[in-house]
């Protein structure tokens, strides 16, 4: 049992709620990552591979802000190519182009998690 004086409680509660504060966003910031790494993965090896360069063109961009952990997953040289592959698209001359789903799925199958995981970090303090 530790002894505060009763001047310094106040000073020793605004420590404490500050250290849990901190493990709490270092810890959302963590499973954040892993899952946003999952999707990547997932979606690389779902994507469709002529010659591989579309796959390889995946990567996650950061965008962190005080309160605020966002990762996002996208393909930074074939960006515009990703929704016609992901829900297919019109041909010129009539018809269509099947969809590929590989980004939806990877996310749902991950991200489907995330809140539960991120309770648990909360809950547990980090």
């Amino acid at each position: 049992m530790v002894n505060i004086p009763i001047d310094r409680l106040a000073d020793e509660l605004v420590q404490a709620v500050k250290e849990y504060t901190d493990d709490v966003a270092e810890g959302v910031r963590k499973t954040v990552d892993r899952t946003a790494r999952k999707v990547l993965q997932e979606t690389k090896a779902l994507a469709p591979k002529r010659t591989g360069e579309y796959a390889q063109g995946f990567g996650i961009t950061k965008e962190d802000s005080y309160g605020v952990t966002r990762r996002i997953v996208w393909n930074k040289k074939h960006y515009r190519r990703v929704h016609l592959l992901e829900f297919g698209h019109a041909k010129v001359n009539g018809g269509r182009v099947p969809a590929y789903p590989h980004l939806r799925p990877a996310y749902e199958k991950y991200g489907a998690n995330l809140p539960d995981e991120l309770k648990k970090v909360i809950q547990n303090g980090g």
